[in-house]
């Protein structure tokens, strides 16, 4: 399943903590596109695995993560504005 996931983590006192392990987690995962979006295949263990593993990092009264699901990068059209450096197209 081709997934993009976004989130925001509050910068208060101990925010930057959980940005980091936000981040090194959805690393481990997905491909980092943007601050905080990332995009990849993942099969739904993956996604139950990485859901889990986020819910221990994130502060459920302060973060927020957003997970859009799609079953093919090929349904989704990709428009990019700005700066175009497409840090998906590493394949021919």
């Amino acid at each position: 399943m081709y997934v993009i996931l976004v989130y925001d983590i509050k910068s208060d006192e101990g925010g930057q903590k959980v940005l980091s392990k936000t981040f090194k987690t959805c690393k481990k995962y997905l491909s980092h596109i943007q601050n905080s979006v990332f995009e990849g295949e993942l099969s739904n263990s993956q996604i139950v695995k990485l859901q889990y593993e986020l819910n221990g990092i994130i502060r459920k009264d302060k973060d927020s993560i957003i997970l859009f699901k799609s079953r093919n990068e090929r349904w989704l059209e990709k428009d990019m504005w700005g700066v175009q450096e497409d840090k998906t197209s590493n394949f021919i």
